[in-house]
């Protein structure tokens, strides 16, 4: 819509601070198979969004309602989409809940300006993004779902390595230095008792640096957003995870419900507002899929590469279970979602767009 053009151009700096981790597109990382991660996440690359977004702002976007009873959809090529392929699929042959139009991209920012502009009605982003649109765009989305909990691992040979108090003294590498996989990694760092002074932290542009890294020093200790992590893996037999960081979270967050959130589901507000028996049918219609693809592997596998997610049907295969796909909603993702926020508000407030979103941010469905 044209009233949330003017925000485009400032969420989008926002976005910079608190989605990217200096990853770039699939065709500039490696290993190949391992395409961009919607979240080391919220892990997205930003670095074009200020110029995607002042162009978004200078289109022009009346459209407030889905053309010929449409719900058009957004998502970012990583794991928050490989929930989504079966009802991608289900669309292509007529036999989804209603008629979808899907739009994948690499950027984070390409959605930003789609979802603001009004050109999508439901969008796939990193958790924290969505606060800073919200907050942007003056309650403009809510969020509905959350599609993907974390996807971080701590990636060594070191066999030793079994919570995080054993990183003392250690060094590691790994992206998005002052975005959220840093602020997550000081959160747990500072939650089992150590500082900045207990490890030495070494930042890397991307991914496929950090995985070079772990390839040519057996000794060293990684930090990676799936599905670069499985990739790696496979490349070197003797890397493994040795740190779940979505577990690690869980170890000292878990009794107050809050959780580690890569991805989540955003839709316009007006939309929400104009027709909220579609934005259902497509909860209803995500949570299938997102079942589908935990329940079966194999033909997900397919329907990722087919979709152009991931080049190799075995990567995708021996990702799918370390991706935490999902589709939480209602009190359940209200309470994950706001005290994820709430840890990353606490160590820098720009990461979710300068303040904590407000109740109605939060789309409790009735299918709760």
């Amino acid at each position: 819509m044209k009233k949330y053009a003017p925000f485009l151009l400032a969420l989008a700096t926002g976005a910079v601070l608190a989605g990217c981790s200096g990853q770039k597109t699939a065709e500039t990382t490696a290993p190949s198979e391992a395409v961009e991660s919607s979240a080391a996440s919220a892990s997205e690359t930003s670095e074009s969004a200020e110029s995607a977004s002042e162009s978004e702002s200078q289109e022009s976007a009346e459209t407030t309602d889905s053309a010929d009873g449409i719900v058009r959809v957004g998502s970012l090529k990583g794991p928050t989409s490989m929930g989504l392929v079966h009802l991608m699929d289900e669309n292509e042959n007529g036999e989804a809940g209603r008629n979808y139009e899907f739009t994948m991209v690499t950027a984070a920012d390409e959605l930003l300006g789609k979802i603001a502009s009004g050109d999508l009605d439901i969008a796939l982003i990193p958790a924290n993004t969505a606060s800073v649109l919200y907050n942007k765009t003056k309650g403009g989305i809510s969020v509905i779902d959350i599609n993907t909990l974390g996807v971080l691992d701590v990636v060594a040979s070191d066999d030793s390595i079994q919570s995080i108090a054993d990183l003392k003294g250690k060094t590691i590498y790994m992206t998005g230095k002052g975005t959220t996989p840093d602020y997550v990694f000081h959160y747990l760092l500072s939650a089992n008792g150590l500082s900045d002074s207990d490890v030495t932290l070494e930042f890397k542009s991307e991914p496929a640096e950090v995985s070079a890294v772990l390839k040519e020093n057996a000794d060293a200790i990684g930090v990676l957003p799936q599905p670069f992590v499985t990739a790696t893996c496979m490349q070197n037999e003797a890397l493994k995870i040795v740190l779940d960081l979505t577990e690690q979270w869980q170890n000292v967050q878990g009794e107050n419900g809050s959780q580690l959130v890569t991805g989540v589901t955003v839709v316009r507000t007006p939309f929400l507002e104009e027709h909220p028996e579609e934005v259902e049918t497509f909860l209803n219609d995500h949570s299938a899929s997102a079942a589908f693809a935990n329940e079966n592997p194999d033909e997900t596998a397919d329907l990722i590469v087919n979709a152009g997610i991931i080049e190799k049907a075995p990567v995708a295969q021996k990702a799918l279970p370390f991706c935490n796909i999902t589709c939480l909603t209602g009190e359940e993702m209200k309470t994950a979602l706001s005290g994820y926020l709430q840890v990353l508000y606490d160590q820098d407030p720009t990461s979710v767009g300068g303040a904590l979103p407000a109740d109605d941010f939060y789309y409790l469905s009735k299918q709760n």
